[in-house]
């Protein structure tokens, strides 16, 4: 009796998938459901839009793997810093280039957080002691309109035509 019981629970068990996909599981419910309610930042949000903390403000306009970009600092009494260029973005990571001024940048979907150094060539964009090292901001807007009004501040458009 008790083999044949063995043989039907080993029979019972033979090409049965796993009871649930990976897809459904818990921890990936649980992860969607996070990032539903915002809680977890979705890696793959867009880029473009207009980002701040404070006085510290950055725009991204275009949906391509290359797109512009601008920021602006401002401490006021000449401590700020203001430049447009390009930015590429793959995955989290994103390369930045100001003219002479490049470096990597990381993105988890809810902030842009620039390095704590950055190169020589970023002071010229720069006056008194501001500077662009450790900026992080956070997303304002997804809207390319918003994010084409950013200016300098002298008034310079940083990420429009």
């Amino acid at each position: 009796m008790k083999r044949v019981l063995l043989f039907a629970l080993v029979l019972g068990g033979c090409g049965r998938g796993p009871a649930t996909a990976v897809a459904d599981s818990a921890g990936a419910r649980l992860e969607a459901a996070a990032e539903t309610a915002g809680i977890v930042p979705d890696p793959n949000a867009p880029l473009q839009g207009s980002w701040a903390r404070d006085t510290d403000r950055v725009c991204v306009v275009g949906t391509g793997k290359t797109a512009r970009v601008g920021v602006s600092v401002d401490y006021g009494e000449d401590q700020a810093c203001a430049g447009s260029g390009t930015v590429e973005r793959s995955g989290d990571a994103l390369k930045l280039a100001f003219g002479a001024c490049k470096f990597d940048a990381r993105f988890d979907g809810d902030r842009i957080v620039f390095p704590a150094e950055v190169p020589e060539a970023c002071e010229s964009l720069c006056t008194g002691r501001a500077s662009l090292a450790a900026l992080t901001v956070d997303r304002l807007s997804e809207s390319r309109s918003e994010a084409g009004t950013l200016r300098s501040t002298k008034g310079k458009l940083l990420c429009g035509n």
